[in-house]
């Protein structure tokens, strides 16, 4: 390798001065983890139609981050759900995966689906309800999921339209 290492300060982290003197010994909410794909923990909130896995969460000292993967058999739908609090950030590894939200600011509600490829990128916003499906008869979809919780929040809902304020659903 020809080129230079960035010092502190330079490079992609203009913000970041020296570092302080290392530890020999890190306390276990600090240390860094690896988390093979042969090791992702299925034991997770679920939604029908779909498997989760975790990789990211509270049980590898995140605080504010959950992170793994969802795989949605071909020809298959998941339920109606939203995801509490939580942002979500989703990115397609393999498959053409559809996201269906309802557009809301009309007089009718309208029904949209994305209908994402491998590379792609979805966001979905806080207490927004959707579905995830995979329409393909043959090929599996899978996406990587970013939360800003370290909690799989998944709240299944009975449909998509959003439910009245006055009692008719449950938080996450």
């Amino acid at each position: 390798m020809s080129e230079p290492l960035t010092t502190a300060g330079e490079g992609f982290h203009p913000h970041l001065h020296d570092a302080p003197a290392e530890r020999t010994t890190a306390p276990l909410h600090t240390r860094r983890h690896h988390i093979r794909a042969d090791a992702l923990d299925g034991d997770t909130a679920q939604t029908g139609g779909m498997r989760r896995f975790a990789a990211i969460s509270g049980t590898t000292g995140s605080k504010k981050l959950w992170m793994g993967q969802t795989h949605v058999a071909p020809a298959t739908s998941s339920s109606d759900h939203h995801h509490g609090a939580s942002e979500t950030a989703i990115h397609v590894v393999s498959g053409h995966p559809e996201f269906v939200f309802l557009h809301d600011s009309g007089d009718e509600p309208q029904e949209v689906r994305l209908r994402a490829s491998p590379g792609d990128y979805i966001f979905v916003p806080p207490f927004v309800p959707h579905r995830e499906g995979n329409p393909d008869p043959s090929e599996a979809a899978v996406v990587v999921i970013a939360r800003s919780t370290q909690e799989a929040i998944v709240v299944n809902l009975p449909r998509l339209c959003a439910l009245p304020a006055d009692g008719g659903g449950h938080e996450g």
